[in-house]
């Protein structure tokens, strides 16, 4: 019988509805680890332009995510990834790993590389006594099935757009086209969100989907504590 200290939690949802910044927070108020699965994803796309490959070249993508040595940390305070040795967690998120990382995700063989060693965290996780919140697209329906809470959180895509343009703008990292066209921000962020979207929810191998069992936390009228709060007591529902 899991307890709120050795819970699996899946987070699930579309570009920009807050997972990794409520992933966090829940598993720092409950002492859990924590997985970024997008940004393995993002690390294997690095590694795919990192070798002049093309990211549509099925078999390139395939040998590159059996052969790239991914390592990370599962502390929730911190935000590194590292690809062959290199430390990676800045540069997956230029504009360059984005546009072009669910092209990446959609092969079937990367994926299952993928779901094999976020399946061996989780396991390492529970094995040293310790719970895990994973977040992604595809943790609840395909990932961890048996997870015992899975989330499925949205929110309005104004919203999404708005706050995603507001994380990228702190970093310095808008997209050029918004830039060189004078379009606004949110906008142009809005534009590659629903891009996004479509490409995840329309690929044949693990598509986007929320989970039967899931339950929906719709972050739109929410502030980040607020939904860290929902999350942090469906967990102690079901665990306690």
């Amino acid at each position: 019988m899991s307890t709120p200290a050795t819970a699996v939690v899946a987070v699930d949802g579309p570009s920009g509805s807050g997972k990794s910044s409520v992933s966090r927070g829940a598993a720092r108020a409950l002492g859990l680890r924590y997985l970024d699965t997008g940004a393995m994803y993002r690390a294997v796309t690095w590694a795919v332009l990192r070798d002049g490959a093309d990211v549509h070249d099925a078999d390139s993508v395939a040998a590159t995510a059996r052969s790239a040595r991914l390592s990370w940390s599962t502390d929730p305070d911190e935000s590194v990834i590292e690809v062959d040795g290199v430390d990676v967690s800045r540069t997956i998120r230029d504009e360059a790993v984005t546009s072009a990382v669910s092209a990446v995700a959609a092969e079937p063989r990367a994926r299952a590389v993928l779901v094999g060693l976020q399946r061996q965290a989780v396991a390492d996780a529970l094995a040293a006594g310790q719970g895990i919140v994973v977040e992604g697209r595809d943790i609840g329906s395909v990932v961890l099935p048996d997870a015992d809470l899975k989330v499925w959180l949205v929110a309005d895509p104004v919203v999404r757009a708005a706050r995603r343009a507001a994380e990228d703008a702190a970093a310095g990292r808008l997209p050029a086209s918004a830039e060189a066209a004078a379009e606004p921000a949110v906008d142009a962020v809005a534009a590659d969100l629903a891009r996004r979207d479509a490409l995840d929810a329309g690929r044949a191998a693990s598509p986007t989907t929320q989970a039967e069992d899931a339950v929906v936390v719709d972050a739109t009228q929410l502030g980040l504590v607020e939904v860290i709060d929902v999350v942090v007591g469906l967990v102690r529902d079901r665990t306690d």
